[in-house]
């Protein structure tokens, strides 16, 4: 033999071990339900996570059983990503924004056997219990509660089981492909799907991610994760801070601006990840109370496409660098970011900020395509649109509990979109295949219907769907939500002209108090079908 190289499996253990060991007393700030703010740091959170690792297995629970959270951003959670998955065992973090009957398949689908839960979830677990077929233990994630404990019998409390547990307890040795934690997808048509992802997949993504032209996190950063532990494993970032061993903010449940900009002043946050209903709620913060946001130096947003004007708006305004990407539960998330290259430095502001309005670029460990209907892949000139597909080491391959495949047969995975790829790879996605408006034969996209609609200053929110039409089959019809009620349709409508085609102009505009959103922030689309989808035939 010539030669070996040692070989450690990629394990979640070990990103959690490296900031205990490195990274010790680097804080991690946790909002709590009752509004406290508790400081931590990386060497408690390991081993608590510890801890908590050992209480799961004198509970009975086996390696490969699956955890599920009800839970906010907060310390106790980040402790249960670690310690469960840490330990062998899977966890399975619930989207509480779902409603009750969803909530009661996915977790019966996944078969839970421990559901942690926040105060807050107290009334609806004692409610939810019954109906829970694999449920064992029920633990609130704090001290002792009387009150929780007389709502839901039987129920246990996270700080009693790691006082119980010493202090010499030692992670598991792992194969790297075991499964470490699942997700399910939003369910807005069907019964949600599971996506189990694995400890070699997730440390992948934390590498790959996390490269300088990736999220670029490093030591020096204190990163506030918005977007939400149950929303895709709140995109990684979790297991990247702790990979490089940055000052991480968890904001627990109020995620309204005020409560945001007080957090970014008061623990100097440097970037911040969120969907953009958060960036807007944050902008118009900032505006009321006078703050700066002079820490902050880059936010990134995803989930949703961003409103354009957000982008001078930060920059201009804040001195903040706005980051597209793109991802979802299928690809861990991350599949696209939009930072700029080396041939983009002599352009000018404007220029670049026009380049950023896209989704952005793979990063190494993916692979985009675009194919037409029948699957024959099209040209990457950044004018043809296709379906957009993807795959990579962190892509799904199978959906959890199902016997077939969730490939195409020469092994992509079709995400639902529709998109152009220019010949650096920039992705745009011009709408999901679901919600593009199809009008006479050709294709309108809601998304530039919607930013357009955004950029009206009397606009707050704007969504934009296909109304039945008796002689196109589609027209657009855009659902705004005003921030100045002086605005007419008319007004709006005339906005459009020029920035698309004559022939793309709406239809019509309906002002609204809102637009309902799901439990990721996202608009609602096949609601306001069901309300506005006919309005035209009406008329």
């Amino acid at each position: 033999m010539l030669g070996k190289m040692m070989h450690k499996p990629l394990t979640i253990s070990s990103l959690i071990e490296h900031a205990g060991r490195y990274h010790g007393n680097t804080t991690v700030t946790s909002v709590e339900t009752s509004g406290e703010v508790v400081h931590s740091n990386w060497g408690e959170i390991e081993a608590n996570a510890r801890k908590l690792s050992a209480a799961l297995k004198r509970l009975g629970i086996k390696a490969g059983e699956r955890c599920g959270t009800i839970a906010w951003n907060n310390r106790r959670h980040l402790e249960i990503y670690f310690g469960v998955s840490g330990g062998g065992m899977i966890c399975h973090t619930i989207n509480p924004r779902l409603k009750p009957e969803q909530l009661i398949y996915i977790i019966n689908h996944a078969e839970d056997q421990v559901l942690f839960i926040d105060a807050t979830f107290v009334p609806a677990a004692g409610k939810l219990k019954e109906h829970l077929k694999t449920l064992k233990h029920i633990v609130l994630m704090g001290p002792r509660d009387e009150a929780a404990a007389e709502a839901v019998p039987g129920i246990l409390f996270y700080d009693e089981l790691l006082a119980a547990e010493g202090d010499d307890n030692s992670w598991p040795d792992l194969d790297e492909n075991t499964p470490s934690s699942l997700c399910y997808t939003s369910g807005t048509t069907g019964n949600p799907k599971g996506v189990q992802y694995t400890h070699r997949t997730t440390v992948l993504h934390s590498m790959g991610g996390n490269q300088p032209d990736g999220l670029a996190i490093s030591a020096r950063d204190t990163v506030m994760a918005v977007v939400p532990m149950f929303h895709v494993n709140a995109w990684g970032v979790p297991y990247i801070a702790a990979a490089v061993g940055a000052k991480l903010v968890l904001p627990g449940p109020h995620l309204d601006g005020e409560s945001l900009v007080k957090l970014i002043d008061g623990e100097r946050v440097t970037l911040a990840l969120g969907v953009p209903t958060i960036w807007m709620g944050l902008l118009q913060a900032l505006e009321k109370t006078g703050s700066k946001a002079e820490s902050l130096k880059r936010t990134v947003v995803g989930g949703s496409a961003l409103p354009t004007v957000m982008i001078p708006t930060f920059r201009d305004k804040y001195g903040v660098e706005l980051i597209h990407a793109w991802g979802m539960t299928e690809t861990s998330p991350l599949g696209t970011l939009n930072n700029l290259l080396q041939k983009h430095d002599n352009l000018s502001v404007e220029e670049k900020g026009k380049i950023r309005e896209g989704q952005g670029r793979p990063p190494y460990g993916v692979e985009l395509r675009i194919v037409d209907e029948a699957g024959k892949r099209l040209p990457e000139d950044g004018e043809t649109q296709g379906e957009l597909q993807i795959r990579g080491h962190w892509i799904i391959d199978t959906y959890f509990g199902h016997d077939t495949s969730a490939l195409t047969m020469d092994g992509w995975f079709d995400t639902g979109d529709v998109a152009t790829i220019d010949a650096d790879g920039y992705m745009i996605i011009r709408d999901r295949s679901k919600d593009i408006i199809k009008s006479g034969g050709e294709w309108i996209s809601t998304v530039e219907l919607e930013d357009i609609a955004m950029s009206h200053p009397k606009v707050a929110q704007a969504a934009a769907i296909a109304a039945r039409h008796p002689k196109w089959d589609e027209r657009p019809v855009v659902i705004a939500v005003r921030s100045d009620e002086s605005l007419t349709e008319e007004e709006l409508l005339a906005h459009y002209e020029g920035k698309v085609a004559s022939w793309q102009i709406p239809d019509r505009v309906v002002f609204t108090d809102d637009l309902p959103l799901g439990g990721t922030g996202k608009v609602l689309k096949n609601k306001l079908r069901e309300s506005f989808g006919d309005i035209l035939l009406d008329a």
